[in-house]
């Protein structure tokens, strides 16, 4: 069986589209039904066998670190002896996740691709999960890697259809005949992150703080021929405003989110 290799996820920009919320938090740490929607992230990673987890932080990073250091007192009933300081978790409540979380400080105002190269030095492995702080998928994350060993590419991104921010309308004189709230568009791929790179390829990163994945990185492995495609159909949301923050918690109190595949 093939080991997994680690997710590298980043965490690090300013989330200026929500700046009410990300004033006061790193835009990971937004949560979604009481947990962060990086722990999510993890989650459906985790549920495909990868347990090694590199975070690219940046901004606020102190909230991030916080949470996974004190990740299991938070998560476990507790029992506190205040005449000794001593503290027992109770042993048979709370998760059982046995990740291995590297903390990567890769700067303030570092780009994503100058953040990849700051963390590099972690990856530990020939080939590594990349992927953003703030969107959630059904992804088959084992087809994904599947594909990408396949394809023999340096590199794979997930394509996907994205919810149109707008609804969508049939009309016939002067009368909607068909009405779609916000559908999934048909045409068209977008990178819907979930990537798997081969480590030997961040020889081609830009080393500059200014240096994008997209267009210092993914562009020009995809004029080289060397960037794969793997096609997702199913559900597929990225967090960049309040509505969908709102839309994803909506989602999960409903209790049936899309993106939970553990």
């Amino acid at each position: 069986m093939i080991k997994m290799p680690p997710a590298m996820i980043l965490c690090g920009g300013r989330g200026t589209r929500l700046q009410e919320r990300s004033n006061v938090l790193p835009k990971p740490m937004i949560e979604i039904g009481e947990r962060p929607i990086l722990w999510h992230i993890m989650k459906i990673f985790a549920s495909y066998g990868v347990q090694e987890f590199i975070l690219c932080v940046g901004y606020k990073s102190e909230v991030i670190v916080d949470y996974f250091v004190n990740y299991q007192t938070r998560s476990h009933d507790l029992h506190i002896d205040l005449g000794t300081g001593r503290v027992e978790m109770a042993e048979d409540r709370g998760p059982q996740d046995d990740w291995r979380v590297t903390i990567a400080q890769t700067g303030l105002e570092a780009n994503t691709g100058a953040r990849v190269a700051r963390a590099a030095r972690h990856i530990g492995q020939d080939r590594f999960f990349l992927t953003y702080g703030d969107g959630v998928a059904d992804v088959d994350i084992h087809d994904l890697l599947a594909t990408h060993i396949q394809s023999g590419k340096r590199a794979t991104l997930t394509g996907v259809h994205p919810s149109s921010r707008f609804g969508e309308l049939k009309a016939e004189n002067g009368t909607v005949t068909h009405f779609r709230e916000k559908p999934q568009t048909t045409d068209g791929w977008v990178n819907g992150g979930f990537m798997v790179i081969e480590t030997e390829a961040l020889e081609h990163m830009p080393h500059s703080a200014q240096a994008s994945v997209e267009d210092d990185f993914l562009v020009p492995l995809s004029t080289r021929g060397e960037l794969g495609l793997f096609h997702h159909t199913g559900y597929w949301q990225c967090m960049d405003t309040q509505r969908e923050v709102d839309m994803l918690n909506a989602q999960w109190a409903a209790g049936s989110p899309p993106w939970k595949v553990w």
